[in-house]
C-alpha cells in the first residue's frame, strides 16, 4: 500500500479510502490511485483486512441438486448478487440435505471465515435440517417454501400452480390433469396443492396425480400413460423438463398439441420457447431470488430488524402455443 501511495503521490490513508470505497475522495485522486494499483498489480491482503475489520466479505452457500435447473439457477442468482454487493462466495454442494450433512457443511464454511450462509433448501428434509442448525453466523434459506424457521426467500409456487390451472379451466377444459414432481420436494408439494385447491374451488373433478422425478424421461413415461386416456384434454406439469418428455410422448401417440391436449409447464427454462409447440409455462425469476436472498442475509449481518422474514416472489404465467380452447367432444 505504501508503494501505491508513493507512485500515486498521495498518502497511505488516501489509498485506504479508495480501496474501501469511501465517498470523500476527489475523482482525479481516485483515478491516480487506481492507475497505480493496476501498474503495481497490487492486491489487498484479505486475511489482514479481516483481522482488522472483523469482516471477511465472504459468504457461504450450501447447495443441493446443482444439476437441476432450479437449484442451479438459484445458485447462479446468489453468486451474481453477491458479486454485485462486493462479496465473494464459497460453495459447498451436498448429495443429501439431512441434518448432519447440512450442519457439517455450515461448520466447514464457518471455518473458512464466512460472515453468513445461504442454504438452498428445496426438500422437506432440508427444512428440518435448517431449522435444527446450530450456527454463530446468520443463515438464510432459499427455495424452502413457507416451512423453514429461519429467514427465507421463495417463489410462491402455490399461486403459480393456481394461475396455470385456472388458465386451463378458463379455456373450457372440464378438468386439468397433473404431472407432479417427486414426493419430498417442497416445490412439488406446493404446486400440487395449488393445482388441487384450484380444481376443488371450481367444482372440477380432481384426477389421480401422475408423478415424475423432474426429468424429461419421467415426463415421457407419464406421457405414454396419459396418451392412453381418452378423457384428458389438459395437463399441468410441475416443471418444464417433464413437460418436454410429455410432449414427445403425446406426439408419438398422435395426439395434437394443443388441439387434443393443452400442456402447461413450470420454470420457463431457456429452451421452453423452442419446444414443439412453444411451451406455455410459469416463469420463476431466479435472479431476483438470488438478489433478495443476498439482501436478506446482508440485512441480518448488519442487524436490521424485520417485520417479516419470509419473502415470497410472485411468478408469472407466460403464454405460448401449447394451450388452446378445450376440444369439442
Amino acid at each position: 500500500m505504501a508503494d501505491v501511495a508513493k507512485l500515486a503521490g498521495v498518502s497511505h490513508q488516501t489509498v485506504s479510502r479508495v480501496l474501501n470505497g469511501a465517498p470523500h475522495v476527489r475523482p482525479g485522486t481516485r483515478d491516480r490511485v487506481l492507475a497505480a494499483i493496476r501498474e503495481l498489480d497490487y492486491r489487498p491482503n484479505s486475511a489482514a483486512r479481516a483481522l482488522v475489520t472483523r469482516r471477511s466479505q465472504n459468504l457461504g452457500v450450501v447447495s443441493f441438486g446443482s444439476t437441476l435447473y432450479g437449484p442451479a439457477s438459484m445458485l447462479d442468482g446468489i453468486e451474481r448478487a453477491a458479486r454485485g454487493a462486493g462479496y465473494s462466495v464459497s460453495v459447498t454442494s451436498l448429495r443429501s440435505l439431512d441434518g448432519r450433512s447440512v450442519q457439517e457443511a455450515v461448520d466447514r464454511l464457518r471455518d473458512q471465515g464466512v460472515e453468513g450462509v445461504v442454504v438452498i433448501a428445496p426438500q422437506i428434509s432440508a427444512v428440518s435440517a435448517v431449522a435444527g442448525l446450530s450456527s454463530s453466523v446468520p443463515v438464510v434459506a432459499v427455495g424452502s417454501g413457507s416451512r423453514a424457521r429461519v429467514p427465507m426467500v421463495s417463489v410462491d409456487n402455490r399461486s403459480g400452480a393456481e394461475a396455470a390451472t385456472r388458465h386451463l379451466l378458463q379455456l373450457g377444459h372440464r378438468t386439468v390433469h397433473h404431472l407432479a414432481g417427486p414426493a419430498g420436494w417442497l416445490e412439488s408439494q406446493d404446486r400440487e396443492e395449488g393445482w388441487r385447491g384450484t380444481l376443488e374451488a371450481a367444482g372440477a373433478p380432481v384426477p389421480p396425480v401422475e408423478r415424475g422425478d423432474w426429468s424429461a424421461r419421467s415426463g415421457y413415461r407419464a406421457g405414454l400413460r396419459i396418451a392412453g386416456l381418452s378423457d384428458v384434454t389438459a395437463v399441468f406439469c410441475a416443471n418444464d423438463h417433464m413437460a418436454l418428455g410429455l410432449l414427445r410422448a403425446l406426439h408419438e401417440a398422435g395426439r395434437s398439441i394443443p388441439g387434443d391436449i393443452g400442456v402447461v409447464g413450470f420454470d420457463d427454462i431457456p429452451e421452453a420457447a423452442y419446444f414443439t409447440p412453444p411451451l406455455t409455462t410459469v416463469r420463476q425469476d431466479f435472479a431476483e431470488l438470488g438478489r433478495r436472498a443476498l439482501e436478506l442475509l446482508v440485512e441480518e449481518l448488519v442487524g436490521v430488524a424485520h417485520a417479516r422474514t419470509h419473502v415470497r416472489i410472485a411468478p408469472e404465467i407466460v403464454l405460448r402455443r401449447s394451450v388452446g380452447p378445450a376440444p369439442r367432444r
